[in-house]
């Protein structure tokens, strides 16, 4: 019986240990803070988002606390998937922060949540876009950062992105037989995303187009500017004979 009793004792004990975080706990924006950034760390984002939203409505505007703990309350919202809340709080950090320490980051995250609302290339790329306008924007207010550096990165991949988008439209109007529209497409994907990996790819659709149309002097500069250019793009010499390479 004492045994029970002890363990109920144990268990109770440790019920209330597991209570764990609570707002009403902190008497202070400053030690509230330190606890909300202790449970993100844990990965307990509902209660460090609770802490940091509380945060903000307690200190001034001007308080660069206040930036740190918006910049933390869109980091919880981008682990639980709500990209456009995240994208929001991110750009308001670098818009109501200008000068804060996180400022250069907010805009790389505000870019990052607006990529992960994108997240399959043929659907509207408006948040694609949006993302470019945050990155660029970095770009331009804190060249210097290692954000700015990261963003770099993101751009190419974007940019593989965007390009990839084109190209399927383009073999979308391929297999229609929609050559002309084909053309539009797979001349776009060489002409705006010339580095990405699939304007090689975009160019030999772009010589199949052409023969199917009998476009013989097209064909001929498509693949002299594909042999100059890209001239180990997989499929090359069967969409570009020699033939085709010195035909005048």
């Amino acid at each position: 019986m004492k045994r029970s009793i002890v363990v109920g004792v144990v268990l109770v004990a440790s019920a209330c240990t597991r209570q764990g975080f609570r707002v009403k706990d902190y008497v202070t924006p400053e030690t509230l803070m330190e606890a909300s950034r202790q449970e993100f760390r844990k990965g307990h984002f509902s209660a460090a988002r609770t802490g940091f939203q509380r945060v903000t409505f307690e200190v001034p505007t001007t308080d660069p606390l206040g930036g740190e703990a918006r910049y933390y309350l869109a980091e919880c919202e981008y682990a639980q998937g709500e990209f456009i809340e995240a994208a929001r709080d991110f750009r308001k950090v670098a818009d109501d922060y200008e000068n804060h320490p996180l400022a250069a980051d907010a805009l790389l995250r505000a870019g990052d949540a607006a990529v992960a609302q994108w997240n399959r290339v043929e659907l509207d790329p408006t948040a694609g876009e949006e993302a470019v306008a945050s990155y660029q924007e970095l770009a331009t207010r804190y060249p210097s950062s290692r954000a700015a550096e990261r963003a770099k990165l993101q751009l190419q991949a974007l940019g593989n992105r965007f390009a990839e988008k084109e190209y399927r439209a383009g073999v979308f109007y391929f297999r229609l037989k929609a050559y002309d529209s084909a053309i539009i497409y797979f001349r776009a994907v060489a002409a705006d995303y010339g580095e990405s990996t699939y304007a090689p790819q975009a160019l030999i659709m772009l010589v199949e187009s052409y023969r199917r149309i009998k476009y013989q002097e097209e064909i001929t500069e498509t693949c002299a500017h594909l042999r100059q250019y890209y001239p180990r793009a997989p499929g090359l010499n069967q969409a570009c004979p020699a033939a085709d390479s010195t035909a005048s």
